[in-house]
C-alpha cells in the first residue's frame, strides 16, 4: 500500500507559477510510475503529466505541454508538478498517482486525496 500525500495548492492570477509536491509513504516508490492527473468541477477527471520510475520515460497531455513539469526525487519518495504560465482552464483538484505501469488512463493503482488549484483571470 502506497500513501500519497499532495500539497502546494492555492489561488493564484493567470500567469503564475505553483509547484504542486506529492510525497510517498513508501521507500518502494521509486519502483512506481508517477501520475498527475486534474478534475474540474462537472468534468470527468484527466490525465496531465506521468514519468516513469527512472524518469526515463515523461508524458504530458498537450494542453500543458510546454507549460508544466513532472520531476520526481526517488531519494525523498516525492513527486512534483511544476507549474507555470497558469491559465484558468487549469483550475482543478490535482492528484497525484502512483502505479506499477506507465499509463495515461484513470487505473492507476495508488491516489492521493488531492490539492485545489484556482487560477483566477
Amino acid at each position: 500500500q502506497v500513501r500519497l500525500v499532495e500539497s502546494g495548492g492555492g489561488s493564484v492570477q493567470a500567469g503564475d507559477s505553483l509547484r504542486l509536491s506529492c510525497a510517498a509513504s513508501e521507500r518502494t516508490f521509486r519502483s512506481y510510475v508517477s501520475g498527475w492527473f486534474r478534475q474540474a468541477p462537472g468534468k470527468e477527471r484527466e490525465f496531465v503529466a506521468a514519468e516513469s520510475q527512472s524518469g526515463g520515460v515523461i508524458i504530458y497531455t498537450d494542453s500543458v505541454k510546454g507549460r508544466f513539469t513532472i520531476s520526481r526525487d526517488n531519494v525523498k519518495n516525492t513527486v512534483y508538478l511544476q507549474m507555470n504560465s497558469l491559465k484558468p482552464e487549469d483550475t482543478a483538484v490535482y492528484y497525484c498517482a502512483a502505479d506499477p505501469e506507465l499509463t495515461t488512463s484513470r487505473t492507476f493503482r495508488y491516489w492521493g486525496q488531492g490539492t485545489q488549484v484556482t487560477v483566477s483571470s
